[in-house]
């Protein structure tokens, strides 16, 4: 799935640069647009974990998503994303077996610069920007006694398009990906006797299609 969307994107704005929809009245400018999504979160994960080894897995959530666009001009703008998630853990493949880690919850505010090629009610983005992420919420499940996650900082590439139902409202298509990395120590005393390190890639695909507004 990922993949086919990826190649749509890519014919898109492949498309865009050839100058398809550029027949169209181009929209007025403005500066504020928002954004209301709904989005699927895709973990691409894998796990180093210390003396016991396995990888990780992690589940995939899907939830609403709002984000903030400022232009600067026609075509540059920055955007804030804002959404949180939950998923469920599991160490997987380990010398004690698979273990239940519980759930967490991530905050992942997210900017990026923007690239909008205008010139028409198709308008393709390209975008990159700087991630932070907070885990809060931690459920450790039946068999840790504690889970701890470190704050993440990371990096996002997001591509996508805006279709203008009119001069103020219109639809939106949008894929990011988020390379985020955590350390997550494990209290593990009572079951394992042990307190297990784990460096933890969750490097998350966001899918994700809605409804945006320009004022």
């Amino acid at each position: 799935m990922r993949k086919t969307i990826l190649a749509a994107l890519v014919a898109i704005l492949g498309w865009s640069n050839m100058g398809i929809a550029q027949d169209a009245p181009t929209a007025d400018f403005s500066t504020w647009q928002f954004r209301l999504r709904g989005i699927v979160v895709t973990p691409d994960e894998s796990a180093d974990i210390e003396a016991i080894g396995g990888d990780a897995s992690i589940s995939t959530a899907f939830v609403p998503e709002f984000d903030i666009t400022y232009f600067f001009d026609e075509n540059w703008s920055a955007e804030l994303i804002l959404a949180t998630t939950k998923h469920d853990v599991e160490a997987v493949g380990t010398a004690a077996g698979d273990i239940d880690l519980g759930s967490v919850w991530l905050l992942p505010p997210t900017l990026t610069g923007q690239y909008h090629f205008t010139g028409g009610d198709f308008v393709p983005y390209l975008g990159a920007g700087v991630n932070l992420t907070l885990f809060y919420g931690v459920d450790e499940g039946l068999v840790a006694d504690d889970v701890e996650y470190d704050t993440a900082v990371g990096f996002a590439l997001q591509g996508g398009f805006d279709f203008m139902l009119n001069d103020k409202w219109f639809l939106n298509l949008d894929v990011k990906k988020l390379f985020l990395n955590t350390t997550a120590t494990v209290d593990a005393t009572t079951a394992l006797g042990a307190t297990v390190d784990a460096d933890v890639d969750i490097n998350p695909w966001i899918i994700g299609f809605g409804v945006g507004v320009k004022l």
